[in-house]
């Protein structure tokens, strides 16, 4: 089919090439060989009259025009696809897709793994694609590679639809057999004990590291992760402690020798979002996904002090806190 002399099937060989930036990566994606995409790669060229991919080196750069392709190419492939997919009814009993869902290990544990044992029996025929988030994350967003990203609001986009999961609060976890602290743990006791962290590439910090240092607080961090879930396995036959979400501390209490306190500082309340592309804002399918999710997120398993919402004076102060961040 074509449209205006291009053959529209092209479009879909024209976003995978400026995504990938690769020959090799764009024909793997197309299920191509190198050198039939490279045929591709040159009708394109002909069309436009232009190199779109000019090699530099070993790597391919974009030619201003190909830039100013990139975004509405990929929205009208988006389109297409929003409006072929759609069914006017959608049950998962019988249904078969896949959903991508990209979301850290610690909401991988306290949710996604819910998620999945509910696909085990109402929807049999669907599988679960689960990627740890990465700097990456909006753009796969924006070209809709993902279903759901699963983030704290603060690193969510403001160009499409966002719905709030749950507020999550803080927990200090310390192991059973640590005898530095008792029953409650103070200010002093904090600051003077080794801490275990968590920490994302070479700069991305977790909120709780962020917000004391914010606040003018520098504790001894002695051993710094590059997940959430494995922080026990560093606090435990130490007198180290973490300070730790707390639906996944109390998940993890279930296994490990750990107990949990109450922190001595008041860290504000994150607000734990999950976002998608706006062409899926109506694909049933997509409708059905969303509401399990919020549902599972509003069954609290644990109950207790620890899961109650952040009080007025924690809400202003983060907020206090998210505008000194947007001014740094």
């Amino acid at each position: 089919m074509r449209f205006n002399r291009l053959d529209l099937n092209l479009l879909v060989a024209l976003d995978a090439l400026l995504s990938e930036k690769s020959i090799t990566r764009a024909a793997r994606r197309l299920n191509l060989s190198q050198s039939a995409t490279s045929g591709v790669l040159a009708r394109l060229r002909e069309y436009f009259k232009d190199e779109l991919l000019v090699p530099v080196g070993r790597t391919l750069i974009m030619t201003p025009l190909a830039s100013s392709l990139c975004d509405p190419v990929r929205k009208v492939l988006l389109q297409i696809q929003a409006t072929i997919d759609i069914r006017p009814e959608f049950d998962p009993q019988t249904a078969t897709r896949a959903f991508r869902i990209l979301a850290s290990d610690y909401i991988s544990t306290v949710l996604l793994g819910d998620l999945g044992q509910r696909f085990a029996t109402a929807a049999p025929n669907i599988t679960l694609d689960v990627l740890p988030t990465a700097s990456g994350a909006i753009d796969l967003l924006e070209r809709a590679e993902v279903d759901l990203i699963v983030l704290p609001r603060k690193f969510i986009a403001e160009t499409h639809p966002v719905q709030v999961l749950f507020e999550e609060t803080y927990t200090c976890i310390a192991w059973t057999g640590n005898t530095a602290i008792g029953e409650t743990l103070t200010l002093d006791q904090y600051m003077a004990l080794g801490h275990v962290s968590s920490r994302f590439g070479n700069a991305v910090t977790s909120f709780e590291e962020w917000f004391l240092k914010v606040s003018g607080y520098d504790r001894r961090i002695e051993v710094t992760t590059t997940n959430f879930t494995s922080i026990p396995h560093f606090v435990i036959g130490t007198n180290r402690i973490a300070t730790m979400h707390t639906r996944l501390a109390r998940t993890l209490a279930r296994y490990y020798p750990i107990r949990l306190l109450p922190p001595p500082l008041d860290i504000p309340a994150l607000e734990m979002c999950m976002q998608w592309n706006h062409f899926l804002d109506r694909d049933p399918s997509h409708i059905w996904l969303r509401s399990v999710l919020a549902d599972i997120a509003r069954a609290d398993p644990f109950g207790g002090p620890y899961c109650e919402s952040s009080s007025a004076a924690s809400r202003e102060r983060a907020a206090a806190l998210a505008a000194l961040a947007a001014c740094s």
